[in-house]
């Protein structure tokens, strides 16, 4: 460039200055059209969502503060998405060997980021339809299992997902376009400004993604402005529900989150149980049958998938399980009988092990629960049973087969174990099927007493059943209802075949469900999703009506002593059997997502992360808030909440070595 001598101590601004102004302006120029694209997303995705679910959110009267507060959490994801490319990206863009690489990596990491949070909004819908709540850890784990929830979700959320298909790759493709139209930069930048660009925009992505100065970071509990979970949820986006699940998930290990220090020799007092036997397992005990056998009976467990109360007209609900109902006067009837959580892994731990809920994976899915972990199979093992798990889907789904053949049960059958069978579904075959082969199973088995956990499927999305069974209560063929008649059909069929049988008057049946078909609701913790029915019936079991509140974790310490089994084991539910205990006030632990409930009677109280614990009065289906929480009840949730973390931790929820008593038959 000519220079005139006059101007020789006042040059102009160089053209290598202006080049790095240009640079550093189509960087950031690049990353607010992320950041506009991603928060008008997310913005708008939220208000569909809240005019979706109006009623909910008019109830609250929060509206502006949800919307506001999903803004503070949009900011947040886009701040973590984008902190380490904005911080590494222009230190390497640099180096003039590295610049082309990193400028498009920094333009593709933006569009996938968009893609992603354009993903998870897309999907919300039909993840609160099914969980009334934002995507969380479900999203992913059901990844694991397309074959079985690609069907599913065609069958049950058509609509939806055709509009994903078309939406997400749209949005996608516009979005790539619009960022490849104009690269981030052609040229490599000066080193002084990529040091400044680097740890600017980092500082500001990070104070983004934790959004306040505090030694703590913001998570969900700011969020949680009502006492209605799903309304809280949608001052969330859902990209950063799944991401912070996935977080906790890796934090929480083979753990979970502690609400509260517990006392577990207070617990065990208030549950009647004396730790007679030694050793650093200290909730073993010593269960001696109240009702002696000169055998022990053989027991099975049929556990109905996802039938809540609500569809169980002897319990309030519709007038769907005729044959259901009219086993209240033949067996053990559970008049308040509640499910430890939503999910079919956390029915069945609590069922097979008596093992209470926590914030963590269910214990089907640990890692440290994979073997020597305590399950009436092995138990029941011990004493010579033949043991069994008896599923119409595929036993490998939810990590089932490899936690049962693991601990304690000799034989897994499933759906490819079944090839006769007359319907087969998106879950597996027909509820008829697998009692047909149950029954086959058990009449084969004349040596030995036996266990079998029967695990039906009917009752699952996309609703699928074979036609001329019922007469339907919906017109449309593949509805829940429909599918809850079915099932009851096909239960009647086999409890009526079973009646017939040779093993009948030797086994001890228990039938009840894993959870509700859905837990959903405006209260804090709907108390009411998890109410399910169950009945424990048998030649030899004597009708009776249980009136208190009960947990699917009473049930295993219960049977034992039906079946006439004394034993040693750590299980910490009560023996109904027992007249004392079932005059006591009852109790229930329930899971609900991150909030953990424990009812006593009518009282709940609610814990919850990162928050103060709080009591409802809980009568005729509602809640009402109590203004005082009592110390006493406090004391005993977190007891309950703290023993299966403390258990899971040690690795003391596992056979005793003492096993085998002088008293055991």
């Amino acid at each position: 460039m000519y220079i005139s001598d006059n101007n020789r101590f006042f040059p102009p601004k160089s053209k290598a200055n202006h080049s790095e102004h240009m640079k550093t302006t189509a960087i950031l120029f690049q990353l607010f059209r992320f950041l506009l694209a991603s928060l008008f997303v997310m913005s708008f995705s939220r208000i569909v969502l809240i005019l979706w679910q109006a009623d909910r959110v008019e109830a609250t009267g929060k509206h502006l503060v949800i919307i506001l507060t999903g803004m503070r959490f949009d900011l947040m994801l886009c701040g973590f998405l984008m902190v380490i490319p904005i911080f590494v990206l222009p230190l390497v863009g640099a180096i003039r060997l590295l610049q082309p690489l990193a400028s498009k990596i920094f333009t593709w990491w933006m569009c996938l980021s968009f893609a992603f949070i354009v993903l998870m909004e897309l999907t919300t819908a039909g993840f609160i339809g099914e969980y009334d709540a934002r995507p969380n850890i479900l999203f992913v784990e059901y990844i694991k299992y397309p074959r079985e929830v690609i069907p599913m979700l065609w069958g049950g959320f058509k609509l939806a997902l055709i509009a994903v298909c078309i939406l997400f790759p749209l949005l996608a493709w516009s979005f790539s376009r619009y960022m490849l139209s104009s690269n981030s930069w052609t040229q490599p930048l000066g080193l002084v400004s990529a040091i400044v660009l680097s740890l600017t925009g980092s500082f500001l992505c990070a104070l983004a993604a934790r959004s306040t100065f505090d030694h703590r970071p913001v998570n969900p509990s700011i969020a949680a402005i009502t006492s209605d979970s799903l309304v809280n949820d949608l001052g969330l986006n859902s990209g950063y529900s799944l991401l912070y699940a996935m977080y906790e998930n890796v934090r929480d290990g083979d753990g979970a989150h502690q609400y509260g220090e517990g006392d577990l020799q207070k617990l065990l007092q208030h549950n009647n149980i004396a730790t007679t036997v030694g050793g650093p397992a200290v909730s073993h005990h010593i269960q001696i049958a109240t009702v002696p056998r000169e055998k022990p009976l053989n027991l099975v467990f049929i556990v109905e998938e996802s039938l809540g109360a609500e569809f169980v007209g002897s319990l309030g609900g519709l007038p769907l399980t005729p044959n259901i109902d009219s086993l209240q006067d033949q067996g053990i009837w559970f008049k308040r009988l509640y499910a430890t959580g939503t999910r079919s892994v956390r029915g069945l731990e609590a069922i097979v092990s008596g093992f209470p809920p926590t914030t963590a994976r269910s214990t089907v899915k640990l890692q440290k629960t994979q073997r020597n972990f305590f399950t009436i199979a092995s138990l029941l093992k011990t004493k010579g049973y033949e043991t069994s798990f008896l599923y119409g889907g595929a036993a490998h789904f939810d990590n089932m087969a490899r936690f049962f053949s693991n601990n304690g049960v000799n034989s897994i059958l499933d759906k490819h174990d079944f090839p006769q069978a007359n319907f087969v579904g998106s879950w597996g075959i027909s509820d008829e099927d697998l009692f047909s082969n149950a029954h086959q199973h058990f009449s084969k088995q004349t040596d030995k007493p036996f266990f079998s956990l029967v695990f039906t499927t009917t009752n699952h999305t996309p609703f699928e059943y074979p036609d001329g069974r019922i007469q339907p209560y919906d017109s449309e063929k593949q509805t829940v209802n429909n599918a809850v008649k079915y099932a009851d059909y096909a239960l009647g069929e086999y409890l009526a075949k079973a009646r017939k049988s040779d093993y009948w008057d030797s086994t001890v049946f228990v039938v009840i469900s894993d959870h509700n078909s859905r837990v959903y609701g405006d209260a804090l913790l709907p108390v009411k999703r998890f109410h399910i029915p169950g009945v424990i019936l048998g030649g030899s079991i004597k009708p009776m009506k249980i009136d208190k509140v009960a947990s699917q974790i009473d049930i295993l310490p219960t049977v034992l002593s039906l079946i006439g089994v004394n034993s040693v084991h750590p299980a910490i539910g009560r023996d109904l059997t027992l007249a004392k205990n079932r005059q006591r006030t009852g109790r229930a632990i329930m899971q609900f997502h991150a909030t953990q409930g424990y009812m006593e009677g009518d009282q709940l109280i609610v814990l919850r992360r990162n928050m103060d614990p709080v009591q409802f009065q809980y009568t005729r289906e509602e809640l009402s808030a109590v203004n005082e929480v009592d110390p006493v009840l406090l004391s005993n949730a977190y007891a309950y909440s703290d023993f299966p973390i403390q258990m899971i931790k040690t690795g003391n929820y596992r056979l005793s070595d003492q096993t085998v008593l002088d008293t055991t038959r």
